[in-house]
């Protein structure tokens, strides 16, 4: 396979900025992208830098700051804390409906909106210093919280499905999806991430000894107030954000369904285009009311994902347009079939991502790659994307991960902090391969 010059250098620069990505959590690779991406297009490529800077995402970057700022509003009153304390007593001290319930909150929250690491950050306190009153090992609460999030992760109204869909957004043309087809696609991502992820998560769980824990725990009940205190009602602020939370969802989703779409007037569907300008015009409500505060969730956005994500594509936007993207593509498509690409999709992504960020860094190197990998291999679009998405994201139990770090923080003070580190160490880089498997048999083999 021969590559010219320019493609030499972008794929160089990717290696580079990947490397740096993997050891150095400090530094935000999103400007070093696009640094990157203005010297090898203008010296290599004879690209003007100003050409180069229209690669940067704006589109994906405002959808991305109007839904983060809507759920940094909904974060820092109270209202997504307080939504949490009141799940949990569900259970009404039922200590063997504790793993449901915290599987399905964590993924009922990242789905609404605030993302994997949001939703991760909301619960981990929450699930470990429930697993410390019933003798739940903190391994265990890990794999039931960071596996839920990452399970929703790709919900069209989360950072990370924003990001994804963002990608195949751009990608479409190039796979024949029309634009009208987005929406559908997104949610299919999300529930084949879903099952896959989850599939993971639960059986893990069990196998890990979640089964003997629930066998422990037949007929054991405690004082709901002592497992989840009752907290104080909702107040007119925290009601307000729950009432605009609900309408995001209502507004994403019905003018999409059969019977409703195309038949809504021309000005509510244009101001209302997709599931950023909705929190934008949400967020004015909380805003003009004082029932959310600005300044605070500019605060508590994710800036450094935001960042990550929109410059790494400007450096990936050179590397497509040099021909560096199509030969990294056929070294893949060379050992890979129809079906047997899905492992391979996902177990790459999934061994850069242990060392690398999932979302900021290996999806927008991997995703854009799928039109060249359908054509090359035969195999289906959705179901590349999804073992792209699973494999990046499944290896996130590892401590070295925000996620897997986030819950090591909150475990209870008897736990070894030292052998939960190296649990979920082993486990996080063992699912490189679990993903590259599962994914090979759910998308390749049985075609879910």
């Amino acid at each position: 396979m021969d590559i010219s010059l320019p493609a030499l250098m972008s794929i160089l620069a990717l290696v580079i900025l990947v490397g740096i990505s993997c050891v150095n959590e400090d530094l935000n690779v999103g400007f070093l992208g696009i640094a990157f991406g203005i010297i090898v297009g203008g010296v290599f490529g004879g690209t003007p830098a100003s050409k180069i800077m229209n690669a940067f995402p704006l589109s994906l970057f405002m959808i991305l700051v109007g839904v983060t700022f809507l759920f940094g509003m909904a974060q820092t009153n109270g209202t997504m804390e307080k939504l949490t304390a009141y799940s949990i007593r569900v259970c009404k001290g039922n200590t063997a409906l504790i793993p449901i319930i915290i599987f399905l909150l964590s993924d009922f929250l990242t789905t609404i909106g605030p993302g994997n690491i949001a939703g991760c950050a909301l619960m981990a306190p929450v699930a470990m210093a429930i697993a410390g009153r019933v003798k739940m090992p903190a391994f265990l609460m890990t794999l039931l919280v960071v596996g839920a999030c990452n399970a929703a992760a790709f919900s069209p109204f989360a950072p990370t499905g924003i990001i994804s869909n963002g990608i195949i957004a751009k990608v479409a043309p190039d796979l024949g999806i029309p634009a009208d087809q987005l929406d559908a696609i997104a949610w299919m991502v999300y529930f084949k991430s879903t099952l896959a992820q989850g599939f993971v998560t639960v059986v893990g769980f069990m196998v890990m000894g979640g089964a003997k824990w629930l066998k422990e725990q037949r007929g054991a009940s405690l004082d709901i107030d002592e497992l989840a205190p009752k907290p104080e009602p909702f107040n007119a602020a925290q009601t307000t954000t729950l009432l605009m939370v609900a309408l995001l969802v209502l507004l994403v989703v019905v003018p999409g369904l059969p019977g409703i779409k195309g038949t809504l007037p021309k000005m509510l569907t244009n101001m209302l285009s997709n599931v950023g300008s909705i929190s934008f015009v949400l967020s004015i409500v909380l805003m003009l009311t004082g029932y959310g505060d600005s300044k605070a969730a500019v605060k508590v956005m994710p800036w450094s994902v935001i960042m990550m994500v929109c410059g790494v594509s400007v450096l990936i936007d050179v590397m497509d347009k040099s021909g560096g993207l199509n030969f990294l593509v056929q070294i893949m498509s060379s050992v890979a079939g129809p079906t047997t690409i899905c492992f391979w999709a996902s177990f790459v992504p999934a061994v850069l991502s242990a060392y690398s960020s999932s979302s900021g860094v290996i999806m927008p190197m991997f995703l854009p790659m799928t039109p060249g990998l359908v054509e090359l291999t035969g195999g289906d679009a959705i179901s590349i994307i999804s073992a792209i998405n699973v494999g990046s994201h499944l290896v996130d139990t590892s401590p070295l991960s925000t996620l897997g770090a986030l819950c090591i923080a909150a475990a209870p003070e008897y736990e070894d902090k030292g052998v939960l580190f190296r649990k979920l160490l082993i486990w996080g880089l063992s699912m490189s391969i679990v993903s590259g498997i599962v994914c090979f048999v759910f998308f390749g083999v049985l075609g879910l």
